[in-house]
């Protein structure tokens, strides 16, 4: 087992032998105000463009959004609920702050905050930053400055944190509590036998772990858990966790999170339990989930992709992290990793962002071996590998043209030329590499997310109306201006349209249904799919009403994959 002073002495300058990068890191690491200034920049360059314009995103934000909305009309903020539905689960704690997001958003004067998206996605904003702002400081606990900034920086730059911290849902705000827990536990690690650990780091562990139970259950102590089991395995004894006083720790958790618990518990009478756990937990385990199912080695495909800019350069990290297996801070690193990432590899439900937390210890590594020279154009393949690094933007690029010439029948040339840009600068990043200048490689990567994040959400996502049908059935509502109006939709029952409608959208289930329910009023919308059309005349006719045809409106369903034809008919006064 090798020493932390060791460890330290055999971290070399980054990037040595590139006087860009040098000079860049030499800027950067002057101070942590200055690292972390930058970070904040960078997190915001990537996560802003599109983020108030991108419409909700279908299935999953708005059902979170829209179980908020309702916690904020009702006045309950213990049950979870969908229109009439009980949405058991989640625990209450995104809930909780994209209500207060909205709540403030109201106090400050936004125009509809209620139905207004980008108010429920500021906690994903925070906590992806956050994430940035944690890895660095998880970091620091590994190696200097330069290599912390590294490594945040990839974090902030990837694509996947660039996804999440667009989307009201838990993963964002989960992120950064699971790197501020690890980055605790390796303070606690590290510090074995030569200093007591701070109560302020003490304390950062175990509000990360009480924060992340509240927002997603079990999913931070499993990290932890698993992490402190291998290094036991390790080191033969598990003593050093002592130093993060666990009986405190518990106490606090339990302060925090079980008051929630015990009131959902309470007024569910025990469904919550059971819908969490039995259905959705073990259900995740057991048998995939609707249309999540993937196999082993589905996180590893994705994670070329998800860890984009710097994906390709951790895997050639690989050879550096298994000579180096001894070394604390990479045993450690390898604890935060692989138990985890096996345990989802064999769980049949699969997403892309389910590993996300454990992307900052993959990181760190990469820096590591980067700063040690292990990360370069050694061989053909290396060479050819790096290519991934315009790959993927050049990828992203010619699929959005295709699907805005598909669906829409028009290019998103300013899309287009915006994404043309970071390919090139991701072209440069190889061209970079190729003449062994990783840390410059690195740096002109990353310097292409921000670029890349303006093109797709900035100026090809606005140009793509095919894919945001509810926003353009909300927009026609508006014109059924008569008082106690009643909306409803027949076949198209995305969880988008119920947001931005209202949460009394009605949601007939058969073509009598549909036609009693314009029969029922006078002042009456009703979308209906093309699918069930002809259905739904026959049962308007038989019941005696004529409503008439405002419009139709066609568009992609990304989760079905399949064009739609939507109808809208009226019954007015």
């Amino acid at each position: 087992m090798s020493s932390l002073a060791a460890a330290e002495r055999s971290i070399a300058p980054a990037a040595a032998g590139s006087s860009f990068a040098d000079r860049t890191f030499a800027f950067v690491e002057r101070s942590h105000a200055r690292a972390c200034a930058l970070l904040v920049l960078l997190s915001l360059a990537c996560f802003l463009p599109g983020f108030v314009s991108l419409q909700p995103m279908d299935r999953d934000e708005p059902r979170f959004a829209q179980a908020t909305k309702q916690m904020l009309e009702t006045g309950d903020f213990v049950d979870i609920r969908f229109q009439n539905e009980a949405r058991h689960k989640k625990p209450v704690g995104i809930y909780w702050l994209q209500a207060a997001s909205v709540a403030a958003g109201e106090a400050l004067g936004v125009p509809e905050a209620r139905t207004t998206i980008w108010l429920y996605r500021a906690p994903s904003l925070i906590g992806a930053v956050a994430m940035v702002l944690l890895t660095y400081w998880a970091a620091l606990a590994f190696a200097g400055r330069r290599e912390a900034f590294l490594a945040a920086a990839f974090m902030g730059a990837s694509i996947i944190l660039m996804v999440e911290a667009r989307l009201a849902k838990t993963d964002a705000v989960l992120g950064a509590c699971a790197v501020a827990a690890m980055g605790g536990l390796a303070r606690a690690y590290f510090t074995r036998g030569i200093a007591t650990l701070p109560l302020p780091t003490v304390l950062v562990f175990w509000l990360a772990v009480a924060i992340g139970v509240l927002v997603k259950g079990p999913l931070v102590p499993m990290f932890a858990a698993l992490a402190v089991l291998a290094l036991f395995y390790r080191e033969r004894s598990a003593r050093w966790f002592l130093a993060l006083r666990p009986w405190l720790g518990v106490a606090l958790v339990l302060l925090l999170a079980l008051p929630w618990f015990v009131a959902i518990a309470v007024k569910s009478g025990g469904s919550f339990f059971s819908a969490s756990v039995g259905q959705d937990m073990l259900g995740k385990v057991g048998t995939a989930q609707t249309y999540h199912w993937a196999p082993p080695g589905f996180y590893v495909v994705a994670f070329f992709a998800t860890f984009w800019p710097a994906a390709i350069l951790a895997v050639m990290a690989i050879p550096f992290a298994w000579r180096h297996r001894n070394d604390d801070r990479v045993a450690f690193a390898l604890a935060w990793i692989v138990p985890s990432w096996l345990v989802f590899e064999a769980v049949p439900t699969k997403l892309p962002h389910y590993v996300m937390p454990l992307y900052p210890a993959i990181a760190i590594v990469a820096v590591l071996a980067l700063s040690r020279g292990f990360v370069r154009p050694d061989g053909p393949a290396r060479k050819i590998a790096a290519l991934l690094i315009p790959f993927i933007p050049a990828g992203i690029m010619v699929g959005l043209a295709f699907a805005g010439k598909t669906l829409d029948g028009r290019m998103p040339w300013a899309g287009v030329a915006v994404m043309a840009l970071a390919t090139l600068v991701a072209l440069a990043a190889w061209w970079r590499f190729l003449r062994d200048e990783p840390g410059a490689a690195a740096l002109l990567g990353i310097a292409a997310s921000p670029i890349l994040a303006l093109g797709i959400f900035a100026f090809t996502n606005p140009v793509l109306q095919s894919i945001q049908l509810s926003p353009r059935l909300a927009a026609v509502t508006r014109s059924l201006d008569c008082p106690d109006r009643w909306i409803g939709t027949f076949g198209y029952r995305e969880p988008s349209l119920v947001f931005l409608v209202g949460t009394d959208l009605a949601m007939p289930a058969s073509p009598g249904e549909a036609a009693a329910f314009l029969k029922a009023g006078t002042c009456r919308m009703l979308f209906v799919d093309r699918r069930y059309e002809e259905a739904f005349r026959r049962e308007i006719e038989r019941a005696g009403v004529r409503p008439a045809l405002l419009t139709r409106l066609s568009g992609f369903n990304i989760n079905g994959g399949r064009r739609l034809e939507i109808a809208a008919y009226a019954v007015r006064p």
